[in-house]
C-alpha cells in the first residue's frame, strides 16, 4: 500500500496508483461545527481522524511572512463586532454571531513611503525570527509518517495574494495603472522573500510541493487580465519555477477562488501544475478543464451547495466528477469550506459516498 506522500505524488503526475487520494479538506465554518455538535458530532472532533481520510501535505512552520510577527490587536469589541489589527498589519472589523467576510477597513502601504517602510521592518528575507520554534522536528516527524511536505501557506505566500493584503483590492488593482512601478516592487520582493526562506527549509529537508495562495479570480473570472498576468506574475513565477526545477519540487500549487481560466494558460506556462478548488458556483467545471489541459493537477470542483440538499444531490456529484478521477491527476473533494445549512448526517453521508466512489478498502 503506498503511503499519502506517494499516492499525493503518483495521482498529480498522472502515475499508477493504489487508488486516488481520499480527501476530506476543507472544513466546516465555525457555524457549522456548532451545529454539527448539536446534531451529533463529537465535541472537538477531528474529521479527518473521524473519518478516516488522508492527510494532506503538511506545510513547513517557518515565517514566510512579515517578519517580526505583527500581533493581533483588539482595538474595540462590543456584543457583536471586534475591530482589530491582523498579522499583516490590515484593519478589519470582524461580526461575532455567523459567517462572513471581514469589512477591511484600512491596509497597512497606501503609497511608496510606506512600502519602503513595511519592507525595511517587516520583510527583511533574513530575519533569525524566520525560523523560530521545532519547524524542522515538526516537519521530519511529518515525513517519517509517510506525509508530504509543502513550503508556502495562507495568508503569507502570494505574489498577487500579498500585493492585495498590503494595498487593498481596490487599489491593488488601480496600482496596476497608476503605480505599476510599485507592483512590480512588492511582488518581486516578496518573491525574494520567499525564496529565501524557501532556501533554508529545502538544506535540510526533502520537498514535495511550493503552495501559493493568490484568490485573485471571481465569478466573472480573474481580477486581472492575462497581459497583466504575463507582466507582472509570469517573471516571478518563473523564478518559483526555476527554484523547484533546481531542488527536485515536483509540484507548484495554487489556491484561486473564482473563475481561472482565462489565466489558466499563462499560469501553467510559468510552472502551475497544481491547481484548485474551482468553485463550481462561479462557474467551473473539473470535467471540462480536463478535457482543455489534461496534464493539470486539480483538486476540489464538488459543489458544497449539494450537501445542503441531501443524498441524491451527493450522488448526482459523485456521478459528474467519477470522469474526471478516472482520468488520474485529480483529488475529489468539495470546492470550499462547508456552510452551515448542511447538516451533520448530510455530510458523513458526502464523506462515505467520496469514500465508497475512490474505493478505499
Amino acid at each position: 500500500m503506498m503511503t499519502e506522500r506517494e499516492r499525493f505524488l503518483a495521482c498529480l503526475r498522472g502515475d499508477s496508483v493504489d487508488r486516488p487520494p481520499y480527501w476530506l479538506f476543507w472544513g466546516p465554518w465555525p457555524t457549522t461545527r456548532s451545529r454539527w455538535e448539536r446534531e451529533g458530532m463529537p465535541a472537538d472532533c477531528n474529521l479527518r481522524a473521524h473519518l478516516g481520510s488522508d492527510r494532506p501535505p503538511a506545510t513547513v512552520q517557518v515565517n514566510y511572512g512579515p517578519c517580526p510577527r505583527i500581533e493581533r490587536q483588539v482595538l474595540r469589541e462590543d456584543d457583536d463586532f471586534i475591530l482589530f489589527t491582523d498579522s499583516w498589519g490590515i484593519l478589519r472589523r470582524d461580526y461575532k454571531h455567523g459567517e462572513s467576510m471581514s469589512e477591511f477597513i484600512e491596509f497597512p502601504v497606501k503609497n511608496r513611503d510606506d512600502w519602503e517602510r513595511f519592507r525595511a521592518e517587516r520583510l527583511d528575507p533574513d530575519h533569525p525570527d524566520r525560523f523560530l520554534g521545532n519547524w524542522r522536528q515538526q516537519a521530519e516527524a511529518s515525513a517519517r509518517e509517510g506525509v508530504a511536505l509543502q513550503l508556502g501557506n495562507y495568508p503569507d505566500v502570494g505574489v498577487f495574494g500579498g500585493l492585495r493584503w498590503l494595498l487593498g483590492d481596490e487599489e491593488c488593482l488601480l496600482a496596476f495603472y497608476t503605480d505599476p512601478q510599485l507592483v512590480h516592487d512588492i511582488m518581486d520582493h516578496l518573491t525574494t522573500v520567499y525564496l529565501a526562506v524557501f532556501a533554508r527549509v529545502v538544506e535540510v529537508l526533502r520537498i514535495d510541493v511550493i503552495h501559493i495562495w493568490e484568490d485573485m479570480c471571481g465569478r466573472q473570472g480573474p481580477l486581472i487580465s492575462p497581459r497583466h498576468w504575463d507582466e507582472f506574475m509570469a517573471p516571478n513565477y518563473q523564478r518559483i519555477r526555476d527554484f523547484a526545477r533546481s531542488h527536485d519540487i515536483p509540484i507548484i500549487s495554487v489556491d484561486t477562488d473564482g473563475d481561472p481560466r482565462l489565466i489558466l494558460p499563462n499560469m501553467t506556462a510559468a510552472g502551475v501544475n497544481y491547481l484548485w478548488p474551482f468553485e463550481v458556483a462561479a462557474g467551473c467545471d473539473v470535467a471540462q478543464i480536463r478535457r482543455r489541459w489534461p496534464s493539470l493537477g486539480m483538486m476540489g470542483g464538488i459543489d458544497k451547495r449539494a450537501l445542503a440538499i441531501g443524498p441524491k444531490a451527493i450522488d448526482a456529484e459523485m456521478e459528474r466528477v467519477a470522469p474526471v478521477i478516472e482520468t488520474g491527476r485529480y483529488i475529489a473533494a468539495l470546492d470550499h469550506l462547508v456552510p452551515d445549512d448542511v447538516s451533520w448526517s448530510n455530510y458523513c453521508y458526502y464523506a462515505e459516498a467520496l469514500r465508497r466512489r475512490i474505493g478505499v478498502d
